[in-house]
């Protein structure tokens, strides 16, 4: 029995390795985004911690007692440093969400590439079977034809 062969079977090989490669610079770009957004996470703990132990160095002191201004000033800055941290986390992520928006509109677009190579695929195949159905049904018809003639001519 014939085989089926789809003449564009390398183009669809071609739209799955691009649609695997796009889906890998996505997944790429994801973990970038992770760990920035864990780095977030994390100065913001920090940040807090920080704030804490101010109000602490500030609260520990009673009324009349002196208050450490250097370690005050100290933990401000820190403060302060982990702050100016946090906001450029805050501004990497917004360029990693732009990259990110980006792989997935290309990686639709190969998926829609490939998925209409597949879509032909089926239709030429599903034209392929109805060939070889009706190739088959003229072949029974050629026969039942040949044997109803040598009954003819036997009789």
């Amino acid at each position: 029995m014939p085989r089926f062969v789809f003449e564009l079977e390398a183009v669809l090989k071609q739209r799955l390795a691009e649609e695997r490669q796009r889906q890998r610079a996505l997944a790429a770009i994801e973990r970038e985004r992770v760990a920035l957004e864990d780095a977030l996470r994390e100065c913001q703990g920090q940040i807090r911690m920080e704030k804490d132990q101010l109000r602490a160095a500030l609260g520990a002191s009673g009324p009349g007692t002196p208050v450490d201004l250097r370690g005050v000033r100290m933990q401000a800055g820190a403060s302060l440093t982990l702050a100016a941290r946090a906001q450029q986390l805050v501004l990497k992520i917004a360029g990693t969400m732009r990259r990110v928006d980006a792989a997935r509109a290309a990686l639709l677009m190969a998926t829609t590439r490939r998925k209409a190579v597949e879509t032909l695929r089926e239709r030429r195949l599903a034209a392929w079977k109805e060939a070889m159905r009706r190739r088959e049904d003229a072949a029974l018809d050629e026969i039942a034809v040949m044997r109803g003639l040598r009954t003819e001519d036997l009789s």
